[in-house]
């Protein structure tokens, strides 16, 4: 039997996924999606996980595809592929847990693409990110040239993808691509400790704030405000949103308990 390529582990209300694949700088390939996809919906619908954090370990978060597995492929294939194989990065984005990754080293390609599908990214110092596709004559094809260039603008996205050049966690931070940028000695702890900041607030108003952010995005202002009132509104009907008033009216920490009634 194959040694696992994801590392699974779970801390309280906290899921990690850590991909193991360090001889192959955790390049994506068949075996590896299908792991993190299964490990993504084994929590998808678990209410006692209220947050989750990726990454790829100290030295490397996910240096992209796996060129071996690309070369021979027709048209046809590629696009079988893409329809056909686990898409980790739809699978991290859809679910309504809030989403942390942390990346250290090459977060290139489809590495880079998965990292995009978190909610918020943090990166060490040591981070170095791009879309290299252009240089082997191709392009993204895991929804980089749409994350990216909702990330950080239009102009930026074509920049990097059209040029296929790498840039370090302080341009990533400077562009919006990334929320922060810490020591590698300290991504670990600093992700968790977001994650856990996450998995402490009011589990359905932070599920309905993503929903309505990642749905509102694409939609004109009037249909996006429409929403928002509309999950404003729900919140009212959760024990959280009670506990959460009552508690900023007697000057006291709130205690979150995600009870539906």
């Amino acid at each position: 039997m194959s040694e696992s390529m994801i590392v699974a582990s779970r801390e309280d209300d906290i899921f990690i996924i850590q991909l193991n694949r360090p001889q192959k700088f955790n390049a994506l390939n068949n075996e590896i999606r299908t792991e993190i996809v299964q490990a993504i919906d084994s929590i998808r619908h678990d209410q006692s996980v209220r947050a989750v954090l990726i990454w790829g370990g100290n030295q490397v978060f996910a240096a992209g595809a796996d060129i071996e597995e690309m070369l021979a492929r027709t048209p046809m294939e590629a696009m079988r592929q893409i329809n056909d194989a686990p898409d980790i990065t739809e699978a991290l984005a859809s679910l309504r847990q809030p989403t942390v990754a942390a990346i250290a080293g090459l977060a290139l390609g489809g590495g880079l693409e998965f990292a995009m599908a978190a909610d918020i990214r943090i990166a060490a110092s040591s981070a170095i990110l791009g879309q290299p596709e252009i240089n082997v004559g191709l392009i993204p094809g895991g929804g980089g040239t749409q994350r990216l260039s909702r990330l950080v603008g239009l102009s930026k996205a074509k920049e990097m993808i059209l040029l296929g050049e790498r840039i370090d966690a302080f341009e990533a931070l400077r562009i919006g691509l990334v929320n922060k940028v810490v020591a590698p000695e300290d991504l670990l702890n600093e992700a968790k400790s977001l994650a856990r900041r996450l998995a402490a607030k009011p589990m359905w108003a932070s599920r309905l704030a993503k929903l309505v952010i990642d749905r509102g995005y694409d939609a004109d202002i009037s249909q996006g405000v429409t929403m928002e009132l509309l999950a404003f509104s729900a919140a009212f009907g959760t024990p959280d949103q009670r506990e959460g008033a009552r508690a900023f009216m007697e000057k006291r920490q709130a205690e979150f308990t995600g009870a539906t009634r």
